[in-house]
């Protein structure tokens, strides 16, 4: 049991660490300021820099799951309870003072790792999201392929929607293919820590100014900011 423990603080200790953030701060600049690090990250500091935060975010929730249900011999509710834990650790990172990422690209990674069978639950909703905003900015041929690629203009709303969307997904997902009733529940409590973490953070200085606090709650969930 205490092995057990152990696995899921070290999981999440392992998530909480900033990769993302220390890539901002080598550059001088605190992404914690910024609406999204990950965006923060690649308009900021650079391109290659924020694809490598992107890339990393992914691969290290994976990576987590996938040596812990390999490597030791553990029950199904510990693997899954080290994914939820490294996504908790992303979200509320202790080396942050408890702030941190909005977790979607790790939650990927932990997906993919805890059912690769039920991923194309959460990968359709994503790609039809980036698809519908992102992509065509990209092949504007109006602007320079640097513009492009700097993803200009207003945040997309579609790209959150889809993210939501996924992994509201994903627990039917593992249903639907046969997965452990832990690996299901391990979806469900993924899917409530986004919601969660898009409600709470920074949500109080926006209601107090708030004319509709329900909207503001509503847009929160949907499309991961208080306004549209």
């Amino acid at each position: 049991m205490w092995i057990d423990v152990l696995l899921v603080v070290g999981a999440y200790l392992y998530g909480a660490f900033p990769v993302v953030y220390l890539l901002g701060r080598m550059r001088g600049y605190d992404l914690r300021q910024e609406e999204d690090m990950h965006s923060g990250l690649w308009h900021k500091v650079g391109r290659v820099e924020g694809f490598s935060g992107i890339a990393w975010d992914v691969v290290k929730g994976g990576i987590a799951v996938a040596l812990v249900d390999v490597l030791l011999d553990v029950d199904r509710g510990t693997v899954v309870g080290v994914g939820v834990a490294v996504v908790a650790g992303m979200m509320w990172s202790v080396f942050l003072g408890f702030e941190g990422e909005k977790g979607n690209t790790t939650s990927l990674g932990v997906a993919g790792a805890l059912s690769y069978q039920a991923l194309p639950f959460c990968l359709v909703p994503i790609l039809l999201g980036v698809g519908i905003r992102t992509v065509p900015r990209l092949l504007d041929s109006k602007q320079a392929l640097d513009e492009r690629l700097k993803f200009g203009g207003p945040p997309s709303l579609s790209l959150p929607l889809g993210m939501l969307v996924a992994f509201a997904l994903f627990p039917v997902g593992c249903w639907w293919v046969g997965e452990s009733w832990e690996t299901i529940g391990g979806a469900i409590a993924i899917f409530c820590l986004i919601v969660i973490k898009r409600v709470t953070d920074g949500l109080l200085p926006d209601l107090r100014t708030a004319d509709n606090k329900k909207s503001v709650l509503l847009n929160r969930v949907l499309i991961d900011r208080s306004y549209l």
